[in-house]
């Protein structure tokens, strides 16, 4: 989980970063829509390459949603280790029993 914590930290500095200079901060000066709207894009690529069955690719555009959701996230100030508390405290929880506890709305 370390290369996460690493990446998330990262993205976390680019905030303060030139445009000019880094992706990470290009993209986070577009604003938090952008960024969802970016995430969304990489998430439909890898769903299309699990679909085709192509491992090698699939893995590689699973890297850019991991980073897209960091960044969707940096945008919207959610830290990762809020996202790993709440996936904690799920744990050992039946996904259909907490997807049942979850309020309505």
């Amino acid at each position: 989980m370390n290369i996460l914590q690493d990446l998330a930290a990262t993205i976390e500095a680019r905030k303060s970063a030139d445009p000019d200079s880094s992706w990470t901060a290009k993209l986070l000066a577009k604003g938090p829509e952008k960024c969802a709207e970016k995430f969304g894009e990489e998430a439909v690529e890898a769903i299309i390459e699990a679909v085709k069955g192509d491992k090698p690719r699939l893995t590689a555009e699973a890297a850019d949603v991991l980073y897209h959701l960091l960044v969707m996230l940096a945008a919207r100030d959610v830290a990762l280790e809020d996202v790993l508390t709440e996936l904690a405290r799920r744990q050992g929880t039946s996904g259909i029993a907490e997807k049942a506890a979850r309020p309505k709305g």
